[in-house]
């Protein structure tokens, strides 16, 4: 478990910090989370959202608040980065957080969220292992 304090200062993992790089970018992830990606995770993800169908509103509207919710970031020298109100308020960041490593990218969690969004789909885990189109 991490603390974010009252600045809204997290410190984050020393092995989260070496593959996120110097500058990376936090975002408005789903399912109540903070996504945060390295610069090239970000480019590579920029890049696909470009190459979405400017005339269907629902690629428009999620491209629109992914974009608008983002932030670029550093860690200070004591390792933390600093959560914009907005993205803290989105997550219900304040006190405990959980800080996941999501394949590419990191992902930033409230302990309620995070004890919340596990036991909705712990039970199921085996059917979403089933259902994906790629084996692990």
């Amino acid at each position: 478990m991490h603390s974010i304090d009252e600045k809204g200062r997290l410190s984050l993992p020393a092995k989260f910090r070496e593959r996120l790089g110097p500058s990376f970018v936090t975002t408005h992830g789903l399912d109540g989370c903070l996504f945060v990606y390295p610069m090239t995770e970000w480019e590579s993800i920029s890049g696909r959202l470009r190459d979405l169908s400017t005339t269907k509103s629902n690629a428009r509207a999620f491209a629109r608040l992914f974009f608008a919710n983002a932030q670029e970031c550093e860690c200070d020298k004591q390792g933390r980065v600093n959560i914009p109100l907005h993205q803290r308020e989105y997550a219900a960041l304040s006190g405990e957080t959980v800080i996941i490593g999501a394949n590419s990218r990191v992902e930033i969690w409230s302990s309620e969220n995070w004890a919340q969004y596990k036991r909705s789909v712990q039970s199921g885990y085996e059917a979403l292992a089933e259902d994906l189109q790629t084996p692990i």
